[in-house]
């Protein structure tokens, strides 16, 4: 079997990577990347592969048997066109699957702004179930990675805010999700379900009591209104680089969180063959990457 990685340059795409390597061995993982020299692993091929172009994505995915689709990154760009390339190229080329990463939601979250972004990842599932290949879907919980950088980095003034209040949903690492991705994406029995990989569901009161736990910090939480939300987005150099739409999308995130839309089931032993990390463990790694 040979599985290729899409947006393979990105943290997700390049943790995907090492699990496959371990899973099915480096000559068979193929990662493919808009820029191939993004790519930091030097033990497996790396092909071109743009998802606005469907010739470059076909001549990516010869002779691979399982695509792992993942994401389009939001902005300015026509996200429906690009996953359908990605399906395209791989009818094209002959591939038989397709995972693809999608994020989680129960529908609550038709009510906020994270309702546009949310419709073009539903089309692409919807796309996928009709394209004649065998699929599956991974739907990510939120990444603890950013969060968790927000809660320390508010150490210095002692108070992590955000909109969410009580709302509860279930982060997981990025390193866990690659993890379950590579088991689905080599596991025929999955075929043709929807996955949802999240942790344990929890306040964002008891995500900040956790990382206060592990990084010796008296961080408190408080509740901000939406407005005041997108301008602390707006601080992050990387929000802001991409825009006031992006920092309301994802406030639009937190109101989801906000309402209840995250809190759904946790499919992630019955992807990945184990239990999900507890929240706890999963911060204390990071704090480990953090200190290294």
């Amino acid at each position: 079997m040979k599985v290729a990685v899409t947006a393979a340059s990105g943290g997700l795409g390049q943790a995907i990577l090492k699990y496959l390597c371990a899973e099915i061995g480096a000559a068979n993982t193929i990662a493919v990347a808009r820029s191939p020299d993004r790519v930091s692993r030097t033990d497996i091929e790396v092909r071109r592969g743009d998802y606005q172009s469907v010739t470059e994505l076909t001549a990516a995915f010869t002779a691979i048997d399982t695509v792992v689709m993942i994401s389009a990154p939001v902005g300015d760009w026509d996200r429906i066109s690009m996953h359908r390339n990605v399906i395209e190229a791989a009818k094209q080329a002959g591939v038989g699957k397709i995972l693809f990463t999608s994020i989680v939601g129960n529908g609550l979250e038709e009510d906020t702004w994270f309702w546009k972004t949310q419709q073009i990842n539903r089309q692409a599932e919807i796309d996928l179930r009709e394209s004649g290949l065998e699929w599956v879907v991974a739907r990510n919980g939120l990444y603890i990675e950013k969060d968790l950088a927000h809660i320390v980095e508010a150490k210095s003034i002692g108070v992590y805010h955000n909109i969410v209040g009580d709302g509860k949903c279930g982060y997981i690492s990025v390193d866990e999700l690659a993890y379950a991705t590579a088991k689905l994406a080599i596991d025929n029995h999955s075929n043709g379900q929807v996955f949802n990989l999240v942790g344990e569901i929890l306040t964002q009161a008891r995500l900040v009591e956790l990382a206060n736990q592990v990084f010796a910090m008296d961080v408190r939480y408080e509740v901000i209104s939406d407005e005041e939300n997108i301008a602390e987005l707006m601080k992050d150099p990387k929000i802001a680089a991409r825009g006031e739409k992006v920092a309301r999308m994802l406030t639009g995130c937190f109101q989801a969180v906000r309402i209840g839309a995250f809190d759904v089931e946790s499919d992630f032993q019955r992807a990945a063959g184990r239990a999900v990390k507890s929240t706890l463990e999963m911060i204390r790694e990071q704090q480990q990457i953090m200190a290294g």
